[in-house]
């Protein structure tokens, strides 16, 4: 198109106030809106479609200068809605670190609600009528569940590590194998936590094999920890070896060096999956004789995110003293969500009241069933074009826990004769609540392992509506 034409075209762009003006002179329209009338949102959403009108007429892609005001009350509407909101996880992946990882059980929701409308005890000894420590209210339950002698908590397991490296290692050496330096999500390194917690990392063994003589040998007047790390999102497999919790306990104490594990999870019952089998548990690592344990409360644990931090008093004591722990600790919310879900552990129920631990355990059919009743919810009412089939699937714990455990699942494979498999996920992102799925073999797969059982019928509506959505995209 000549520049001059283009000119033309752009000096066809209506402006602001009139595109207000015809959005609220349609009923229709404002309906959609919401009411928010021409309030910020509005008008943003006005600039930003004229914005993107300009862009199209600049580069050739379009030859009118019309703004589209139905594109407009889309807009308005998502500009207006919260930015963080529910999804329907269908990725088949439990602890979903993109998705916020562990969904909250109604008794832990419950508890924050009563501990958030008021105050609190947060800090405050009621017996004594003195100010008190907020780490003491889920030390107790930590302690029953773990076999710990001593807990406290910050605001994630990378804070609780670096709270252990800061007030253990600093300035002194950490000995840790080469094998166990991982990266976790979002470039996070271990080696770059310990470089700011001022502590000197010595690295022993190989990538693949780390004996416990390395550990051994490596040990001088400076070192402070000799330290284990989950390897979180990946495995080493073939000719490996490594050093158990047990023996480097034992080195530990005969040597007089303390010792460390980073679990990160956080499990606290083994399910029974046999994938599950090399991992360790919370309370397995505390009786082997590791003097601290750091892992997640919003991972296999179920509950906020969190931070722990369990193991033999002295030093726990040295970890509640230092400066750090003021900028990393948490605040009453995690606290009270998380002893709620202690308890849950605590008292045997977490298998049928926590959600992670819910769809970790359950079994295959138990999914199955669940399917089943999305199936029943779209009876017969699919969309023309739409095909719905049952899969069987393999779901995975996430979040780093067990990286080569895969469980038995069902799902859905949706396709459509007019829409690719991206066009139909982009759709389910689009609607409210939005569903995230993921793509294998160019079908769109959901994974009901990971769909809660009251977000079922709106599933089926997500899916149902992708009807309309086939229309909107193929009309020409």
């Amino acid at each position: 198109m000549p520049d001059h034409d283009k000119q033309a075209l752009l000096r066809k762009l209506p402006s602001v106030s009139e595109v207000l003006a015809e959005v609220l002179a349609e009923p229709t329209l404002m309906k959609q809106v919401g009411g928010y009338g021409d309030d910020y949102a509005l008008k943003s959403a006005v600039r930003e479609e004229i914005a993107r009108v300009r862009a199209g007429l600049l580069s050739g892609e379009l030859t009118d200068a019309r703004v589209d005001l139905e594109r407009v009350v889309r807009r308005a509407s998502r500009l207006a809605e919260p930015s963080l909101i529910p999804v329907i996880n269908a990725t088949g992946v439990v602890v979903h670190t993109n998705l916020g990882r562990s969904p909250l059980c109604p008794a832990a929701l419950e508890r924050q609600r009563e501990v958030a409308q008021g105050y609190s005890n947060l800090e405050y000894d009621l017996d004594g009528g003195h100010r008190g420590h907020r780490h003491g209210h889920a030390a107790r339950l930590l302690g029953r569940i773990t076999g710990a002698e001593a807990a406290l908590v910050t605001n994630n397991c990378a804070a609780a590590v670096l709270l252990c490296l800061s007030a253990l290692g600093k300035d002194r050496e950490v000995i840790v194998s080469r094998g166990e330096l991982v990266e976790i999500g979002g470039s996070f390194r271990v080696p770059d936590i310990m470089a700011q917690s001022g502590a000197r990392l010595v690295e022993v063994g190989t990538t693949n094999r780390t004996r416990l003589a390395d550990y051994q040998n490596a040990v001088t007047d400076q070192t402070a920890l000799l330290l284990k790390v989950h390897r979180s999102n990946f495995a080493v497999v073939g000719f490996t070896e490594e050093v158990s919790t047990a023996d480097l306990a034992g080195l530990g104490k005969k040597l007089g060096v303390a010792t460390m594990m980073d679990l990160g999870s956080g499990l606290v019952e083994r399910p029974p999956d046999p994938g599950f089998a090399a991992e360790h548990t919370i309370r397995e690592v505390i009786a082997d004789g590791i003097d601290l344990v750091t892992f997640s409360g919003d991972k296999l644990l179920g509950g906020p995110q969190a931070g722990v931090v369990a193991g033999r008093p002295d030093i726990v004591a040295v970890l509640a003293r230092h400066p750090l722990l003021r900028a990393l600790r948490p605040d009453k919310l995690t606290f009270a969500g998380l002893e709620a879900v202690l308890e849950l552990h605590a008292t045997g129920r977490a298998a049928q009241e926590v959600p992670t631990t819910r769809m970790l355990t359950e079994t295959a059919a138990a999914v199955r069933d669940r399917r089943g009743e999305v199936l029943r919810e779209l009876g017969e009412n699919l969309p023309s074009g739409l095909q719905v089939q049952e899969i069987d699937t393999r779901a995975r714990p996430g979040g780093g826990s067990s990286p080569l455990t895969e469980l038995d699942s069902a799902g859905l494979a949706v396709t459509h004769t007019d829409l690719s498999a991206d066009q139909l996920h982009q759709h389910l992102r689009a609607g409210r609540p939005p569903v995230i799925g993921r793509i294998e073999d160019d079908r769109l797969v959901l994974d009901l392992r990971t769909v809660l059982p009251d977000q079922v019928d709106l599933l089926a509506r997500a899916l149902l509506q992708l009807g309309d959505a086939a229309n909107q995209t193929t009309a020409p």
